[in-house]
């Protein structure tokens, strides 16, 4: 279920006073974080920039670069809402809304990533490369800023993910860690993959070249992917063949890890 942006940010606030309240040693840590913001947009400025931040470009500085953004595209902050409320929806793990927010650096990753495609996209190429590589460094997840990347995104665990330059990821997408959307060939043109809406990527997969990976599909855990893959498809094994179907139509949403279903 996604929530409109200030539904979310009550229910965030809600969790971190009690959160707060149980354990006095975050008291400060919530308040810094969420309680001591006006709304959604200026907590995720903070509490990203806090992380990026180093010695010669301050977290003030990149925060600004933020609200930015934030103003100039206001679907930058809808998209993060929608990611927070995917992890929400399809993680067992995540039992309250603030997780994402505060401790999933896949999240995390993905919402300094839209930043910087942001900038790219506003031709400050040397701004928008500067946090790809602080994404990088801090997070180990390697997106290029002129990637396309949809909304209900989530990414579980996330170490190791990399995006290359020309990928496109749909929305309602849900993948996991160590998972590659690799570049073939040398040349100017659209060299990686293209990744429809609700597919599921497991641990360690490997997407590569310029394919497409139609809506609904399922790539199984440690496949390397080389050609096209059909919408509501299950493909495994190296290099990856289709063996089946995904038993629900979006399994993006159900994080089924079987083969076919669960069956």
């Amino acid at each position: 279920m996604t929530l409109s942006t200030d539904q979310l940010w009550s229910a965030m606030a809600e969790e971190a006073r009690t959160f707060g309240g149980n354990e006095p040693v975050l008291a400060s840590f919530y308040h810094a974080n969420i309680l001591n913001h006006d709304n959604f947009a200026a907590a995720l400025s903070f509490h990203i920039a806090a992380k990026l931040g180093c010695d010669s470009v301050p977290a003030m500085l990149i925060r600004d670069v933020f609200h930015q953004a934030f103003e100039r595209d206001p679907g930058i902050v809808e998209a993060a809402v929608a990611d927070i409320c995917a992890h929400y929806d399809r993680d067992p793990a995540c039992d309250h809304y603030g997780m994402p927010f505060l401790y999933f650096k896949g999240f995390q990753a993905i919402q300094a990533y839209r930043i910087a495609h942001w900038l790219w996209g506003e031709g400050r190429q040397a701004m928008a490369l500067f946090l790809q590589n602080r994404i990088a460094t801090v997070f180990d997840v390697d997106i290029h800023p002129a990637a396309t990347v949809g909304s209900g995104v989530m990414v579980d665990h996330a170490t190791g993910l990399v995006i290359g330059e020309t990928a496109v990821v749909g929305n309602n997408v849900s993948m996991l860690h160590s998972v590659t959307l690799g570049g073939c060939g040398s040349g100017s043109g659209p060299r990686h993959p293209t990744i429809g809406d609700g597919v599921l990527i497991a641990t360690g997969a490997k997407i590569l070249g310029n394919i497409l990976v139609g809506e609904g599909a399922k790539i199984a855990a440690g496949s390397v992917v080389l050609e096209s893959v059909p919408p509501h498809s299950t493909v495994a094994g190296v290099p990856a063949k289709v063996v089946g179907r995904p038993s629900e139509a979006v399994p993006a949403l159900d994080m089924d890890q079987h083969i076919n279903g669960s069956d």
